[in-house]
């Protein structure tokens, strides 16, 4: 169950930096690192991040975040499958 949650909370805070971001961008302030946005996605946030991206149509233009986002989310839900029925929980 420790690893749904880690999930969840890392990827509601990633969706909320990407939000964050794409409203700095907006606005023309100091943004959020490009590093931190990648950062989040890969140590658990990608679902979050994916849906950032979707819904805010944030960083879609740009072929890093376009291809390797999809690929951690589909690599943590798996890797969480994977956990979950290993140790059957």
């Amino acid at each position: 169950m420790l690893t749904i949650s880690l999930l969840f909370f890392l990827s509601i805070l990633a969706f909320v930096f990407y939000g964050v971001d794409k409203l700095k961008a907006e606005r023309g302030t100091s943004r959020i690192p490009e590093a931190v946005l990648i950062v989040l996605a890969a140590i658990g946030g990608a679902f979050g991040a994916l849906m950032g991206m979707l819904l805010f149509w944030h960083k879609v233009r740009k072929p890093l975040f376009l291809i390797l986002v999809p690929i951690l989310f589909v690599a943590q839900w798996v890797g969480a499958w994977f956990v979950l029925s290993y140790f059957k929980l």
